[in-house]
């Protein structure tokens, strides 16, 4: 039996909770398909591994989401094509999800991709360039005054990024401005995207 990493231990202990049965459930039958599965935490949700990435689920404030790495390959769909980050929508209870069976089958195909080193296809949907984004003199002032923040800012990813941004430059008050950026300064110093409150 694979080892149960603690850290998804406490995920779901802090979990609201409705989401914790839901996390509970899934996790025991990714364990019941794939016995040799390796557990971990990436970008800060579990995640179950074999391989490679299998999938990974994650809790709200007021659903879960469930995601498979090669989706395209197992649902034939891409995540988010339902609603919410993952292959099933937002998921609220069980029933939410497909049967145990089914669920199971999933994984296994997960695995079976994975172990025959198949990798997972660009996106179904050609994406368009992102433009290149701004960042307003008073923000890279207050970003070299924190190193810490700079540090956060410069490793995110661009949609990290641009919420920051779109968040700075929409405030149409000088004072709302001033607070969003200390707000935006102190959250980076932390590690912190700008909708963490929301990531559980």
């Amino acid at each position: 039996m694979a080892k149960k990493d603690p850290r998804i231990d406490a995920y779901i202990a802090e979990a609201a909770p409705f989401a914790q049965p839901i996390l509970r459930h899934l996790r025991k039958l990714v364990h019941t398909a794939c016995p040799e599965v390796q557990e971990t935490m990436k970008w800060r949700i579990p995640h179950f591994d074999y391989h490679g990435i299998m999938l990974g689920m994650a809790a709200f404030k007021e659903h879960c989401s469930i995601g498979f790495w090669k989706g395209q390959l197992i649902l034939g769909k891409r995540a988010g094509s339902d609603g919410g980050m993952g292959h099933f929508g937002k998921v609220t209870s069980l029933k939410d999800v497909p049967s145990d069976k089914r669920f199971i089958e999933y994984v296994r195909k997960a695995a079976a991709l994975n172990k025959q080193g198949i990798k997972k296809p660009a996106d179904l949907k050609p994406r368009s360039a992102r433009p290149e984004l701004t960042i307003p003199e008073y923000f890279r002032t207050a970003l070299r005054k924190n190193k810490k923040a700079a540090a956060t800012f410069a490793g995110f990813s661009y949609t990290n990024k641009k919420e920051y941004l779109d968040w700075l430059t929409e405030a149409k008050r000088e004072e709302t401005r001033a607070k969003r950026l200390k707000n935006t300064i102190d959250w980076l110093a932390e590690g912190k995207p700008r909708n963490w409150k929301y990531l559980n």
